[in-house]
């Protein structure tokens, strides 16, 4: 038995339908941090495909507890969507608590692959404010934005065919793309920021701070070239080319 978690998502539920005898998850079902209820979720589970949860001041900890709630059931495989360059000093704050999500992972013993996937194509378009203009301290770093169908079909190569098991692989679409580039394809206009700028733009949003850290330092990530990088594992793990960018 396969379960997918976030089925109600715009990958979650992709993956889901490619694997129509899945056990689908929402968070109506089990949220992460309920561990008993996610444990009751799983049982019967053999492999997880765990999807990251929502931006939070503790979604490690929600994570963890998931994580623990498969093994409690039983689980002997987590397929876990991930993020491009996670490491515990990455530039993009949300990243690191994808590192610290496979590092778990990993200290249970189980099965596992890690999916680390780009910036979404189809989120770049709600980057722009009402006036269609994207602002941001990117400088003139590049970006290998990955379309949601290419990291569902992706992930289910990963859940339903064998040879998987402790690989990480990460999705991006087929060109690096300066911010600039981005806007000209998506009929919008780029404007750069200094990071001082950008944050004191996202001021009146009244956002918690971990959530405008996240917002600035994914721009930041783009400047140190940390999300420049393409891959052609898309290609290997579903036997296609992945998406280009392109308007929507």
């Amino acid at each position: 038995m396969i379960a997918v978690t976030g089925a109600s998502g715009q990958v979650g539920r992709r993956v889901a339908a490619g694997i129509p005898e899945a056990r689908r998850l929402t968070r109506k079902d089990a949220e992460y941090r309920d561990t008993g209820r996610m444990r009751q979720a799983l049982d019967g589970v053999g492999t997880l495909f765990l999807v990251s949860a929502r931006e939070s001041g503790d979604r490690v900890a929600e994570h963890r507890s998931a994580v623990d709630a498969a093994v409690a059931a039983g689980v002997q495989r987590i397929v876990y969507l991930s993020f491009a360059g996670a490491a515990p000093d990455c530039t993009f704050t949300f990243g690191r608590d994808h590192w610290h999500t496979e590092q778990h992972i990993r200290q249970t013993g189980l099965r596992w692959t890690f999916l680390r996937d780009n910036l979404y194509q189809e989120m770049l378009p709600n980057l722009a404010g009402p006036d269609g203009v994207i602002r941001g301290p990117a400088a003139g770093g590049r970006l290998a934005a990955v379309a949601y169908d290419d990291i569902a079909a992706s992930a289910v190569a990963a859940l339903t065919q064998d040879g998987h098991d402790g690989r990480t692989y990460e999705l991006t679409g087929p060109e690096a793309l300066t911010m600039h580039e981005v806007a000209a394809r998506l009929g919008l206009t780029y404007v750069p920021e200094t990071v001082e700028e950008a944050y004191a733009s996202r001021a009146h949003y009244g956002a918690p701070a971990f959530e405008v850290a996240g917002w600035v330092s994914s721009y930041e990530a783009i400047a140190a070239g940390e999300l420049a990088t393409v891959s052609d594992d898309v290609r290997h793990l579903t036997g296609r080319d992945p998406k280009p960018l392109s308007p929507t």
